[in-house]
């Protein structure tokens, strides 16, 4: 639900009855990952995904059947042999879908508005909502602050809230977003629940360095991708806003000074284009060192193994050196700003999300990489639907 926050947050603004899919769990391969949501109004309006295509029509239908009946549902789609036309995920994957009525009168509403205006607003906070369990708790909500302030009830015992929002902080702490299993063997919480977290955390950054031509088509691909991109370069002649329109800010720094003043987190990344040694060897020096997602440098082979070189000389050690990604990008053959933008880009991805870089075509890897297993359905399910 919250990745459409901006658009379901004008919703309840105009006090709008809505219902809202999102997937639950995923089994094999599908195309969109738990958290992932589709919107319907109560004039068929509809707003985000949950398959990329496969069962978006079965899902629309159940939207607008929770709206009238305003009871929460719980569905599984996954693909069958049998009858390739029929409702389901071609890819051959099994998602689970919770679909939530949310009425203007619904007593969830304000928790669920609350939630959606955090994550607008770029703060950290989590939802999180009865995926399974006690029909009369299906879809109810608990909203938690990064400041352990919580709002809203999952409508069990009072151990289910209080369970729920520390394992609901806990995931939130990581930026993570998926399924927890709570209650049964003779817990304080009661019946086995399964609880969706959804985790809204700011976006994470791409800081490039050098005010270079590339650094401009860079910045504008990291956006897309949803960094929060900063440019720093040592020359205010160079570092200049109008030059990078797709940078969120743009700073005038020395920077591995600049670095040293920043506070980052393990989804960063952190890309070199300066290729000027004075530049390069201590600002390296230091992000080498750093828990952060990616580090990579701009500069031909002889380039980089003068880099490493000097790096060696101050003192980093063989396996804080194999983190550099140099020369940076993967081999697309890139020779324009964008197409070496996208080269940078596929390799943080692929780095980020365990990929090889190498082509799907006869490559036998999964296209979807796999993520949690579907958990058993229980409480308010209509039907499993196949395709």
């Amino acid at each position: 639900m919250l990745d459409l926050a901006d658009e379901l947050c004008r919703w309840c603004d105009e006090g709008r009855d809505f219902a809202v899919a999102t997937v639950v769990a995923v089994r094999g391969s599908a195309p969109r990952p738990p958290g992932a949501s589709l919107a319907v109004d109560a004039d068929g309006a509809v707003i985000g995904s949950v398959s990329g295509g496969c069962v978006e029509g079965a899902v629309y239908d159940l939207c607008r059947e929770a709206l009238e009946s305003g009871t929460p549902v719980l569905e599984r789609f996954g693909y069958s042999d049998e009858d390739a036309f029929a409702v389901g995920l071609t890819c051959g994957g099994v998602i689970d879908v919770l679909v939530t009525p949310v009425p203007a009168t619904a007593g969830d509403r304000p928790v669920l508005a609350a939630a959606l205006r955090a994550a607008a607003r770029g703060e950290s906070a989590a939802l999180t909502r009865v995926a399974a369990g006690p029909a009369g708790l299906l879809g109810r909500a608990l909203l938690v602050l990064a400041d352990g302030g919580r709002d809203g009830t999952l409508g069990g015992p009072a151990a289910l809230d209080a369970t729920a929002a520390a394992e609901t902080a806990a995931l939130l702490d990581t930026g993570r977003t998926g399924t927890v299993d709570v209650g049964g063997d003779g817990a304080r919480c009661g019946e086995p629940v399964t609880l969706l977290v959804e985790s809204s955390v700011p976006p994470p950054r791409m800081i490039v360095f050098g005010a270079v031509d590339f650094a401009a088509a860079l910045a504008t691909a990291g956006k897309f991708l949803g960094y929060h991109v900063t440019v720093c370069d040592a020359r205010p002649v160079f570092a200049t806003a109008g030059r990078f329109p797709g940078a969120d800010e743009v700073v005038v720094a020395w920077p591995h000074r600049y670095l040293d003043s920043q506070d980052l987190d393990p989804r960063t990344v952190l890309c070199v284009l300066t290729h000027d040694a004075k530049f390069d060897v201590p600002l390296l020096e230091r992000a080498l060192r750093l828990p952060v997602a990616y580090v990579g440098a701009m500069g031909s082979r002889r380039t980089h193994e003068d880099r490493l070189a000097r790096l060696r000389e101050a003192g980093l050690t063989e396996a804080e050196l194999a983190r550099l990604r140099s020369p940076i990008g993967l081999d697309l053959g890139a020779r324009t700003p964008e197409e070496t933008a996208l080269s940078i880009t596929a390799e943080i991805v692929a780095t980020r999300r365990g990929g090889t870089g190498a082509p799907l075509t006869g490559a036998g890897v999964p296209i979807h990489r796999a993520g949690r297993g579907a958990p058993p359905l229980r409480g308010g399910v209509l039907s499993r639907r196949t395709g």
